[in-house]
């Protein structure tokens, strides 16, 4: 079997399994992010190595993005009703990903589009969700924690789709 169709027939077994599994069984984890994480995965250059990067990387972005979250709805700096909010966010995101591109120095940190999908994902989840007032919360209601787990689960996915590839193409 060629190497696209093997990662076609693996990475779309176990996307079903994924599904099965975040929808049926696993309540607060996002299916959504697993995805990322398993693109993230491939796109850090798969095998250990890119599951290692990528996962680093997730994290890193992650860790970031709840700690700008955390300043700009606990600082007190920002009136919501004001433009206030929308210069405090501003500020702080700009130098959130300022730190985030710049860790990239460091060789564990230099998948930075990992790094931006973790930030991203977190992100989302918490403005979409309204879910800012679970921050600090350790648990799946917390977009950080629900996310990140989601992430590494989905680079682990990642991981097995490959080698299931690989198995499929040696046969």
């Amino acid at each position: 079997m060629d190497l696209i169709t093997a990662l076609a027939v693996s990475i779309g077994a176990l996307a079903a399994v994924a599904t099965y599994l975040f929808l049926g069984f696993l309540p607060g984890w996002q299916l959504w992010a697993a995805f990322i994480g398993w693109a993230s995965f491939y796109g850090a250059g798969g095998k250990e190595t890119g599951l290692q990067a990528s996962i680093t990387a997730n994290i890193w972005g992650a860790v970031l993005a709840l700690i700008a979250l955390l300043i700009i709805t606990k600082s007190g700096w920002a009136d919501p009703k004001s433009l206030g909010l929308a210069l405090t966010a501003a500020i702080v995101v700009g130098l959130s990903v300022v730190v985030l591109v710049y860790g990239a120095k460091l060789p564990a940190l230099a998948a930075i589009p990992s790094s931006v999908y973790g930030y991203a994902s977190v992100a989302a989840l918490a403005l979409i969700s309204g879910k800012m007032d679970t921050l600090t919360q350790p648990d799946l209601t917390n977009p950080f924690v629900a996310v990140l787990l989601s992430l590494i689960v989905g680079n682990i996915f990642g991981y097995v789709s490959e080698k299931a590839a690989g198995s499929l193409v040696a046969s």
